[in-house]
């Protein structure tokens, strides 16, 4: 055989798809003290995103690396809601396996607007912020798309919508994100058996990647109860497909 058929370039085994403020920053240090894994330096390569007009082999050199027996994964949360990344997937890597975490969309919506004001992308206060967002994505600006978009962000169902009418539900493993924190060894499990990985001990301590500072728990009640109604839909319908919840809904 020739030695160009021979080396077929590596593309990711699996994706974690989102979502932001979620817990991929834990799941990608997680996964990388699995000696099974490889993951780029970089965590978020947003190859299905910011970088599409990249070609294939662009992406792939981000896991010449890799020997053949590691899975290869790409952890970007930017990828469950961007709307044109489910499509992207599914037309490179059809057979992908994707994980995501879900966080209570309140708790999730504000730390995604503490995290963009702490990174000088948001000079709105809370509310201000959460008033103008509509008129923002209106504006059809690709900034505010990726860095303003809170409550749009926290509409699981939506985006959750676009990749189960491309992939089977096997592809999926959809996990509440607080339960990597509470029930770590559990869920580190389910990520094992889900992306064929050697059993191997939960590593310890468990890492806490990119918290936030804590400042959502100086919201107004009224906010995060404004927050409570607008996605109680969203909540109950992520416990209805998906059979976890969160306490308030």
């Amino acid at each position: 055989m020739l030695s160009w058929l021979a080396e077929q370039p590596r593309l990711p085994d699996f994706l974690g798809i989102g979502t932001q403020k979620g817990g991929t920053s834990t799941l990608q240090a997680l996964l990388q003290t699995h000696p099974g894994v490889f993951l780029p330096s970089c965590k978020e390569v947003h190859y299905f995103s910011l970088h599409a007009d990249q070609t294939p082999q662009w992406y792939s050199r981000h896991y010449a690396s890799a020997n053949q027996n590691q899975r290869c994964g790409d952890i970007t949360p930017y990828y469950l809601f961007h709307p044109e990344a489910p499509q992207r997937i599914q037309t490179l890597l059809p057979h992908v396996r994707m994980v995501v975490l879900l966080r209570d969309p309140v708790e999730r919506c504000l730390s995604q607007i503490f995290h963009a004001r702490r990174l000088g992308f948001e000079l709105l206060e809370p509310a201000a912020a959460l008033d103008a967002e509509s008129e923002r994505l209106a504006s059809g600006s690709v900034l505010s798309l990726q860095k303003h978009s809170y409550q749009a962000r926290s509409r699981y169902l939506e985006q959750m919508d676009r990749y189960e009418r491309l992939f089977n539900r096997d592809q999926l493993l959809v996990l509440r994100s607080e339960d990597l924190f509470e029930q770590p060894d559990r869920i580190w499990l389910k990520l094992l058996k889900f992306l064929g990985l050697q059993s191997r001990p939960l590593p310890q301590p468990l890492p806490h990647q990119n918290r936030g500072k804590g400042e959502a728990e100086g919201v107004h009640p009224q906010l995060r109860e404004r927050l409570r109604r607008e996605f109680a839909a969203t909540a109950a319908g992520v416990r209805q497909r998906y059979g976890f919840g969160w306490d308030w809904a």
